[in-house]
């Protein structure tokens, strides 16, 4: 039901949004900006266009990469659209189209950077609503400069707080719970793949993960319960983030 729910908006969305010259396909070159527009619909009480993004100068390969964000809701559902373009003379051509339902109740808040640190800039958007405020959920995208595409990064929401870790050249995240922890990832492929975690409560534990998954105690400390909900940058050593 909610597949033919999502059919159904999409075919909407096309509908009101389409120029004669079929949008599926390119776009007018003109159309380089990087914008945020909030749309309430009224041609459909069941259909209503939440938030676009819109950026064509800072993503991918910057001036000939473009990608556009579409938070819409069907009835009580919301859903995110993700489209990625790659440019042409005078035209923009749809490279990727990614399509996701969201619950979360706050913006998108893209954050355009480098994830990965290969020279050409990410996305990330607030894509889910998480069980403690604390937690920021996202999905990841990466470029892929070889391929001129956008790679969606699967298990990416599982890492809340998400952040480029120069110092370990990695993702981190910071996961807030009855404690807290931090872990270390590099991406693989389409997913996070952990290395090395921090787990603070009545303890600090830490610990490394080999190749085959298997996690090794390199340390167990008694914490103070100040100390409980400090984030890391480094493991081995033990390093603070410090603002």
């Amino acid at each position: 039901m909610k597949l033919n729910t999502l059919i159904l908006c999409i075919l909407f969305f096309s509908c009101i949004t389409k120029p004669t010259n079929n949008e599926s396909k390119s776009f007018n070159i003109t159309d380089t900006i990087t914008t945020k527009i909030v749309i309430n619909d009224t041609t459909n009480i069941n259909t209503e266009i939440i938030e676009i993004f819109v950026d064509s100068l800072n993503i991918g390969e910057k001036g000939k990469n473009k990608i556009k964000l579409i938070k819409h809701r069907v009835f009580n559902n919301d859903y995110i659209i993700v489209k990625f373009y790659n440019k042409a003379p005078n035209r923009w051509y749809l490279q990727n189209t990614y399509i996701y339902e969201c619950d979360a109740l706050m913006g998108l808040a893209p954050n355009i950077s480098d994830f990965n640190n290969d020279n050409f800039n990410d996305i990330t958007f607030i894509s889910a609503q998480a069980a403690r405020s604390a937690n920021e959920v996202r999905r990841l995208f990466i470029y892929d400069n070889y391929q001129k595409e956008l790679v969606s990064i699967v298990n990416s929401e599982s890492y809340p707080n998400m952040l480029y870790n120069k110092e370990l050249n990695c993702i981190d995240a910071f996961l807030v719970h009855g404690g807290s922890s931090t872990v270390f990832a590099r991406i693989k492929g389409d997913s996070l793949k952990e290395f090395a975690s921090v787990h603070n409560d009545s303890h600090r534990t830490v610990y490394e993960i080999d190749l085959s998954g298997r996690e090794k105690l390199l340390r167990k400390d008694k914490i103070n319960p100040e100390d409980v909900y400090i984030r890391y940058i480094n493991y081995k050593p033990l390093k603070e983030y410090r603002e």
